[in-house]
């Protein structure tokens, strides 16, 4: 994986994510949501292979438990993309704003960071609590998850892409 073009991309739909309203941001969360519930089928499949990889790899019974969806789990994944929807958008928020001596009005305010990374272990939920809290706040992620859950992690940042071309972003 060419890591300097990944940058890039992720760089463009910062761009593209820090023009997006908070109405707009907030539909194609629910978007994101809705797509999680449709494609629990290809989630959990997705999932047993991991988790026969896993086993293969003599993984604890307590990390596999971390890496185990249901039906319930990607209910609950779903369900927190819909908390993200419902919490205050923070981008644009004036914190402070004063006029200086030469009577200049500064102010300091909320923007989007741009690109973030995430590196955590194999815990697919993980993957849709970052994405939908980054996009929530205009900003563009490089999920890397452990390699235990590669083919869960890759399914959900699918169907959540697949989700927001399908709604025309």
């Amino acid at each position: 994986m060419d890591l300097t073009l990944l940058g890039q991309q992720a760089q463009a739909s910062a761009r593209k994510l820090a023009l997006l309203d908070t109405k707009e941001k907030n539909r194609l969360l629910g978007a994101m949501a809705q797509a999680l519930v449709t494609a629990t089928p290809e989630i959990l499949a997705a999932n047993e292979k991991d988790l026969a990889q896993a086993a293969a790899n003599g993984i604890s019974e307590t990390m596999q438990d971390r890496l185990r969806l249901t039906k319930e789990r990607i209910a609950e994944m779903a369900a927190g993309i819909k908390e993200v929807v419902d919490l205050p958008d923070p981008i644009g928020e004036v914190e402070k704003m004063w006029k200086n001596e030469d009577g200049l009005l500064i102010g300091r305010q909320k923007v989007p960071l741009g690109v973030i990374g995430i590196i955590y272990e194999s815990r697919p939920n993980v993957t849709t609590d970052a994405a939908s809290l980054c996009f929530k706040t205009g900003n563009a992620v490089i999920l890397r998850g452990g390699k235990e859950a590669f083919a869960s992690n890759q399914v959900l940042v699918e169907i959540l892409q697949q989700a927001l071309i399908k709604e025309g972003f």
